[in-house]
């Protein structure tokens, strides 16, 4: 006698899921005890300040104790990066009720802000941003996008928050003139797009098309790049009129905004033929495309360099559906890519005093 599929794909699942659950609790509790152990350094630190390179003293006499009596994982490396994390994170008093009603309720400091999703690995590469709101950016994003410990830590040295705070800034922009009120499509847009996983050495001279197809075949990493709510449609994907046919580069949908986004890869710098291209693209996909429910379509044009004179005086002034936003085909050190948000930050202050 068979037993039904269904049935055993439904106890698999059961199982999977408990595992998971029990992993994830014994997990938060590991990282719960290092914040506490942490706590316990620093206190005790404190408390024997008055003597000359007590920390140090502290940590490797620990480190030695607690190695030879329960074994690995308590190094005077682990041990520091316990302290970090203790003063890295805040802590908050919490009343806990006890039984007895003779007694008083018992207050026990504990960490404020973890998220149970995230395992040590997580939080000993969060320690290393120091912007507290970036800190706490990567954190939420993590912990609620499921990011392995990997994407994490390429967003962090892409500097994935502050690419895509120096976007969002230049809405502030349309907020002062009064033609933006509610949140903008810009808000999921990055600038610069950084694709060093395409693997392309420098310097590189290699078509659009060439690029196009290595984005497509790193599809996974180019979707955790362009961020949250987007998903693949086509490529080269056609719209026809009566008497011709265009073919759009790259096509996706994001979830999130309800409405198609569509990219045009350049290799050079921008032109005001690209945005006449994409701005007609845009119109044709709302004719030819856009179903009811959907809002309207997106273009983002990708291009190596933009000229802000053909930015100001193009028709992407003031054009909350057309954008033109830089992508990088290698990780810049961090100098390079400070200074160029921060050059980005500067045209938008310029534009903010106007």
């Amino acid at each position: 006698m068979e037993i039904e599929q269904k049935f055993v794909a439904e106890i698999r699942n059961l199982l999977t899921a408990g595992r998971q659950k029990a992993y994830n609790a014994i997990n938060f509790i590991m990282v719960e005890t290092y914040w506490s152990v942490g706590k316990r350094i620093v206190e005790e630190e404190q408390r024997g300040k008055e003597k000359a390179d007590y920390g140090s003293f502290l940590i490797k006499e620990l480190s030695k104790q607690l190695s030879g009596e329960i074994g690995k994982g308590f190094s005077q490396a682990n041990l520091r990066n316990f302290r970090q994390f203790y003063q890295t994170f805040p802590s908050e008093e919490i009343r806990y009720p006890v039984r007895s009603e003779s007694q008083e309720n018992i207050k026990v400091a504990l960490p404020s802000g973890l998220r149970k999703e995230l395992t040590w690995t997580h939080y000993r590469l969060l320690m290393r941003v120091e912007n507290v709101n970036g800190r706490q950016y990567y954190l939420n994003e993590a912990a609620n996008q499921n990011w392995s410990t990997r994407v994490l830590e390429r967003n962090i040295n892409t500097f994935y928050y502050e690419r895509l705070l120096s976007s969002q800034s230049k809405q502030e922009v349309l907020k002062k003139s009064g033609e933006l009120e509610k949140q903008s499509p810009a808000d999921f847009i990055k600038d610069p797009y950084i694709f060093e996983f395409l693997n392309i050495p420098q310097p590189y001279d290699v078509s659009e098309q060439h690029i196009e197809t290595a984005l497509i075949n790193n599809l996974q990493q180019f979707l955790l790049e362009l961020g949250k709510g987007f998903s693949f449609i086509g490529r080269q994907f056609r719209i026809s009129t009566e008497t011709s046919h265009f073919f759009i580069d790259l096509v996706f949908y994001n979830y999130i905004l309800k409405c198609f986004v569509l990219f045009d890869l350049k290799t050079g710098k921008l032109t005001h033929q690209d945005t006449g291209q994409m701005d007609m693209y845009i119109r044709m996909f709302d004719d030819l495309k856009r179903t009811e429910g959907d809002n309207p379509t997106i273009g983002i044009i990708l291009c190596t360099e933009k000229e802000e004179t053909v930015v100001k005086y193009s028709i992407l002034n003031g054009n909350e559906q057309l954008f033109a936003t830089k992508y990088r085909l290698y990780l810049p050190t961090e100098q390079e890519l400070v200074a160029e948000i921060e050059r980005e930050k500067l045209l938008i202050a310029e534009q903010l005093q106007k």
